[in-house]
């Protein structure tokens, strides 16, 4: 019978799990990487992770997202992750946009999901919640990319695509990462091209932009202007930046553990055809990674996970019943993970790092 579920630990996460075995208690972080509706292929993993696995645990995990994961972020944090995983699945994947959207209908229909999503006492619940402690990650623009025109958004990302492909330190000319944390807590983090960082404290008055931010893809979405305890500026997509992660923390005690669609990261969203750009071994040296394991993949409808271009490319009569399907089965990966924690035979599944790193 073959597995539904990969996992992946770095060096020293499966030398620690060796030793130790595999319980809640070994994880104080948890990333959410950027990847819209490819989210859904992890819904199952994400209905048992936080509702049951994490649910007794004593120790504070810190919980990092940007711009799907970010939503992810926000829904495990709530005093129910279940019933908010659920309905950031059912508002996702039954929108329907008219024939040819503009980004201001596409960021209304935005701010319609994260209000259903935060469901009214959300935004309370995420941010007093002393278990789990959310950081959500957004780009700050500067020049022609933070702009409301779409030639010059065109202008700015080509320019940014270029830069980035000579070095990736070139994006802190177009970008800085801004890291919003919860209250009463910080995120430092590792980051091997030491782009330029700010941290911002999310609240009540500014939680809604933050989210709406972090998913604010260039030319699909409207940016955030000037969002409230953070420094002036158009906010974009934290998926600019971390895509999918390349980045380690400071003073870190446990491991992190990271849901993925892919067995391969890309460290940022102008990466994604750079197959040489690879991640760097710290800052996956403490990583387990939960990954559909291609047979998986192979079982749900035109055998894929689903992505954006879904809309462009299915109308709503063939794409909506084919989410919902990806939704029902990936619950087949929450089960498998559940069974292998509480039989004690999920050692027996893990493996290394499936793609290769950079040195420190």
């Amino acid at each position: 019978m073959t597995r539904p579920l990969n996992i992946y630990a770095g060096p020293t996460a499966l030398k620690r799990l060796r030793q130790d075995g595999f319980h809640p208690a070994l994880f104080d972080y948890f990333l959410g990487a950027s990847g819209g509706p490819k989210w859904f292929v992890l819904a199952g993993l994400d209905r048992v992770l936080f509702p049951e696995f994490f649910h007794d645990t004593d120790r504070q995990v810190n919980i990092v997202g940007s711009s799907a994961g970010a939503f992810r972020a926000a829904c495990m944090t709530q005093n129910d992750p279940l019933k908010a995983i659920n309905r950031l699945a059912e508002s996702y994947s039954q929108t329907v946009y008219s024939d040819k959207p503009t980004s201001r209908e596409i960021t209304t229909k935005a701010v319609e999901l994260l209000h259903y999503m935060l469901d009214g006492q959300g935004a309370e619940q995420i941010l007093s919640n002393s278990r789990f402690k959310a950081h959500l990650i957004t780009a700050r623009c500067h020049g022609i990319v933070g702009r409301p025109g779409k030639w010059s958004q065109l202008s700015g990302l080509a320019l940014s695509a270029a830069g980035n492909m000579l070095n990736r330190r070139n994006l802190q000319r177009r970008f800085t990462r801004v890291i919003f944390s919860a209250p009463d807590s910080h995120l430092d983090i590792i980051d091997p091209y030491r782009l330029k960082t700010e941290q911002a404290s999310l609240s009540q008055e500014n939680i809604a932009d933050v989210l709406l931010a972090s998913g604010s893809i260039p030319l699909v979405l409207d940016g955030v202007s000037d969002i409230k305890g953070a420094a002036p500026g158009v906010y974009r997509d934290g998926g600019i930046v971390d895509y999918h992660f390349d980045l380690a923390f400071e003073n870190q005690q446990g491991l992190t553990l990271y849901p993925h669609f892919y067995p391969r990261p890309v460290t940022g969203w102008f990466d994604k055809k750079l197959k040489n750009r690879h991640v760097h071994a710290r800052s996956y040296d403490n990583v387990v990674m939960l990954v559909p394991s291609s047979e998986f993949v192979e079982t749900l409808p035109y055998k894929k996970i689903p992505d954006r271009t879904d809309f462009e490319v299915m109308t709503p009569d063939m794409r909506l019943p084919y989410w919902k399907t990806v939704l029902n089965e990936t619950d087949r990966l929450g089960e498998y993970f559940m069974n292998k924690v509480t039989d004690g035979t999920i050692m027996d599944d893990i493996q290394p790092l499936p793609f290769p790193c950079l040195p420190n």
